[in-house]
């Protein structure tokens, strides 16, 4: 095999590994999306101006917004190879330094984030749902089985994720592979039989489509919206496969299946009106009907574990961009850093999920619910996308608004044609966004406040050095016993590690434990662990190592904000430099362990306090957090009022 055959058959495997993981979303939305663009909620009639239209709207929706936007545009800008709103909004930021377009920068990254989860909790109820109607087409007896078969498998996939999804990744592509075969089959071979939709390629249809309903017509947008749902995968998946492997997998795959089955439903809307019930099932022929529910199944599984995989994701990115509490971290593959499990995260998914499935009962109604989340974020991405293009690559502002004004033009319409919605389930969407935007913004507004506080009586580091080292000397001269009169400070074998938020402060746990203990370590470093803007830092820029001083040292690793923290690791790097060495079995780790609790008066802020205080109760312990050995570690609480 030749080397050139070796990185084709990579790029194979790259490009089948997008089919399955990032177009799984995208790729079910045909399962729904004509039957309610012509449901009785629109009005819309399938008559043959009717389906032009709305073909012609989902087709050059489908090139406009996943192709043109993201696939040729939005994949270009990434964060040094890794994508995503947050890994987007971390890019702008360190380009935009401190400031007001800085905090506008984050505040978009939060929105963004929290609409995320708002479509990660809906995606898994309205896919899984809309598979498992086809029984209703098979048979209608089996109707009232749709909801618990539903809920069968949305727990078993739930409960699937602590084992982790490396042992049916590998499934993923080929099964999407067949899906979109099948659809563009199923698709064709109805296209043959009425040619005449093929009419739907002009964009003509879709203005005379306005033209005649209107406002009708406008608010339809908020249908044809469902048809990009998932859009945001190709983004938050870049780090993963790449823009290369992404682009051949749609362009050459998803975007001909998914065009070819769209054409074919409305094909049998022409020749049968009556087909709205659900054209995607009754294009399947009778005998193959029953397997199509099962392949439909597994599509909506995979799309399903795709979001939930990008909420892991997302969680983790925040957890260590400092937007919520540590989070417990299980990493489910010993070779693919990706493939994480957040429990926490998986207990909120499920009962949302379970939720939405028992209140809304059929995909029609969440359907309803769907949409506002995903324009919302596309808005976001579209934002953070001209502050990328002005300070990250440097282009004018009429040169980046130029690019950036159309599709911002067309996120607003399907934005704003969404929020009919909200009487009729959309609150659900914005209720969960609302939901998380809060926690974040508390977290991050408390939690600062809460550290200015905390620090308000912070001594320098290196006037307390420069103390301990006149003690010290004091203690040598002679007649002065050490420690017995108050000048000297006793020093004991082995090597102490403080956690200090900032560099330059001597840690509260350093203060109680010489205070309550009155002894100091041989060697004792202060250690900062700090997450950059960038997704990864290489080894060599890792650490920043300095003497102070009488046996002190300071020690500042900078991680990215896709890479775990493990302060034995960065321990074992410092290991022989001036005079540093750890050893496992003689150092210790000393934590402040901080109790905050509320002002005795109430106010306006009481409630930010209450969920602060909660959220910091509730987080995970440094220890598990930074993956230092619990056996060697040592609490000390300290408690503070905010």
């Amino acid at each position: 095999m030749t080397p050139q055959d070796g990185r084709d058959q990579a790029w194979a495997r790259l490009t089948l590994g997008a089919l399955g993981v990032v177009y799984g979303d995208i790729g079910t939305s045909p399962l729904y999306t004509i039957r309610e663009c012509f449901s009785a909620t629109t009005g819309i009639a399938p008559t043959l101006p009717n389906v032009l239209g709305i073909l012609s709207l989902i087709f050059w929706s489908l090139i406009l917004v996943v192709t043109v936007k993201y696939v040729l545009f939005i994949l270009r800008a990434d964060n040094r190879g890794e994508g995503g709103t947050l890994s987007l909004m971390a890019l702008v930021a360190e380009k935009l330094g401190h400031g007001r377009r800085r905090r506008w920068a984050l505040m978009l990254g939060m929105i963004g984030a929290a609409l995320f989860f708002g479509d990660a909790l809906l995606t898994p109820a309205i896919s899984v749902l809309s598979a498992v109607e086809g029984l209703k087409v098979a048979t209608p007896v089996l109707e009232k089985w749709i909801v618990p078969v539903a809920i069968v498998i949305l727990v078993a996939l739930f409960a699937m994720q602590k084992r982790g999804t490396g042992t049916v990744g590998g499934l993923f592509g080929p099964v999407m592979l067949v899906w979109f075969a099948v659809l563009g089959a199923l698709g064709v071979v109805s296209i043959i039989q009425t040619p005449a939709v093929l009419a739907a390629l002009n964009p003509a249809h879709a203005l005379a489509f306005f033209a005649e309903h209107k406002l009708i017509g406008f608010l339809t947008l908020g249908v044809v919206v469902l048809a990009v749902t998932g859009c945001e995968a190709l983004y938050a998946d870049l780090g993963h496969f790449g823009r290369r492997a992404m682009s051949l997998a749609w362009l050459g795959v998803a975007l001909p299946g998914l065009l070819l089955n769209y054409f074919g439903q409305g094909a049998l809307l022409l020749r049968a009106p009556a087909a709205t019930e659900n054209p995607f099932y009754l294009l399947v022929p009778s005998w193959g009907l029953y397997p199509m529910i099962v392949l439909a199944t597994l599509a909506t599984v995979i799309a399903s574990q795709a979001v939930i995989s990008g909420a892991y994701s997302l969680s983790r990115q925040a957890v260590l961009l400092g937007f919520l509490p540590r989070l417990s971290i299980r990493h489910t593959s010993t070779r693919e850093m990706g493939q994480i499990y957040m429990p926490h995260i998986n207990t909120f998914l499920f009962l949302g999920v379970l939720a939405l499935v028992l209140g809304f009962h059929t995909s029609s109604n969440l359907a309803g619910a769907y949409g506002i989340a995903v324009t919302g974020e596309m808005l976001v991405t579209t934002a953070l996308g001209y502050f990328f293009l002005r300070h990250a690559l440097g282009w004018r502002r009429p040169a980046a608004a130029a690019l950036v004004a159309p599709f911002l033009v067309i996120d607003l319409a399907f934005f704003l044609s969404t929020l009919v919605k909200i009487p009729e389930g959309g609150w659900v969407s914005i209720m969960m966004a609302g939901l998380v935007f809060t926690v974040i913004a508390v977290w991050v507004s408390q939690r600062e406040i809460a550290h200015r506080r905390s620090e308000a009586d912070a001594f320098p580091l290196a006037d307390f050095v420069a103390r301990i080292a006149e003690k010290q000397k004091a203690a040598e001269r002679p007649g002065v016993r050490a420690n017995g009169n108050g000048n000297g400070v006793r020093r004991v074998p082995g090597t102490a590690v403080f956690l200090s938020q900032r560099t330059g402060i001597v840690p509260h746990a350093l203060l109680h434990n010489l205070k309550h203990n009155h002894v100091l370590h041989e060697r004792i470093a202060i250690v900062t662990v700090e997450t950059t803007d960038r997704p990864w830092v290489p080894l060599a820029e890792r650490v920043e190592f300095e003497k102070v001083g009488a046996g002190f040292y300071r020690i500042v690793a900078r991680y990215g904000f896709m890479q775990p923290p493990n302060v034995p690791s960065v321990l074992e790097q410092c290991d022989g430099r001036e005079g540093f060495t750890t050893d496992p079995m003689t150092t210790s780790y000393f934590f402040g362990r901080d109790k905050f609790i509320t002002r005795a008066a109430a106010g306006l802020g009481r409630w930010r306090e209450s969920i602060f205080i909660f959220l910091q109760r509730n987080a995970i312990s440094a220890a598990d957090f930074f993956r230092i050995p619990t056996n060697r570690t040592v609490e000390l609480g300290t408690q503070i009022e905010i």
